[in-house]
């Protein structure tokens, strides 16, 4: 179940990015070593069309994520085989990209193979101990928190998912415009897509983007901004998420996929960021939540 980049772009075709997206990362700070990425599109809850495969062609998003990063110095290899988490596998990634959902160590609803045990920990594991990761969109819908003990996953990745209404036009700021690959979006913008409301937030997140609640509609929305988009450490491990993803749109948008190899670059070492806790500060009301959530 796994697609390398060869085999996406011999599906797809060669991808053209609007002019200059990206360039502002093209200095002499970038080590240009190829980095190998995993993006695990495993789908154990809900399945998400951007990452549903027909046939034996590539998603949506791991054309669109292999073909970009093919343009950047990133081997993306696509993949729903949990069994590449094992020790003595997991070695091979230098980081890891996930738009998932559910339990990754159940089969569950794309009944692909899930993660051992062994293999979350080795993955939990690699990441403390430096390799990076990239979450999209249900990336936070991953490994959901029973009984408010919260999982390690939820912990490593900075939130969960909390539940969303209708897609709409939401309001975003840009908190940080100096994060790599996120100055196409200005100081702020406006974007169609599902938006996720999160809890469990840490309390070390560094905000990238701002949600402003204040004109969404829906009762998952009726609470202060929050974040959006972030980075954090974990251990040595460099950790990024965007809510952003859902629609198949929001993939082909040269900003967002600006962001995505931003975050890939960070992630891996390639260029440098100022990741310092600062959520409590951006969005201070962050842990106020919606009644019954």
């Amino acid at each position: 179940m796994s697609m390398n980049r060869r085999q996406v772009l011999t599906a797809a075709g060669a991808a053209i990015l609007g002019a200059g997206t990206f360039q502002r990362l093209a200095s002499g700070s970038i080590n240009r070593a190829t980095k190998k990425i995993l993006f695990f599109t495993k789908s154990s809850g809900f399945q998400h069309s951007v990452i549903t495969r027909k046939g034996d062609k590539p998603a949506h998003a791991e054309r669109i994520l292999a073909e970009i990063g093919a343009k950047h110095g990133f081997e993306v290899v696509a993949s729903k085989d949990g069994s590449l988490f094992e020790p003595g596998k997991i070695e091979q990634w230098d980081a890891f990209a996930f738009q998932t959902t559910g339990d990754l160590t159940k089969a569950g609803t794309d009944k692909t193979t899930p993660m051992s045990p062994d293999g979350k920990q080795a993955f939990l594991n690699a990441i403390k101990a430096g390799k990076g990761f990239v979450g999209m969109h249900c990336a936070t819908d991953t490994f959901n928190t029973v009984k408010d003990t919260i999982d390690p996953y939820i912990k490593m990745i900075g939130g969960q998912f909390a539940g969303h209404n209708a897609q709409q036009v939401a309001e975003l700021e840009v908190a940080d415009q100096h994060f790599p690959g996120v100055k196409d979006f200005g100081s702020s913008f406006e974007l169609m897509d599902e938006w996720y409301s999160q809890k469990y937030l840490a309390d070390d997140l560094h905000v990238i983007i701002a949600h402003h609640t204040k004109n969404m509609k829906g009762p998952d929305y009726q609470r202060p901004d929050y974040p959006e988009t972030w980075a954090r450490m974990h251990g040595k491990g460099r950790v990024f998420y965007t809510s952003m993803g859902h629609r198949e749109d929001v993939w082909e948008n040269p900003k967002y996929q600006s962001l995505l190899i931003g975050a890939l670059s960070w992630a891996t070492g390639q260029v440098e960021a100022d990741v310092t806790p600062d959520v409590s500060k951006i969005t201070p009301h962050y842990k106020e939540l919606p009644k019954g959530r």
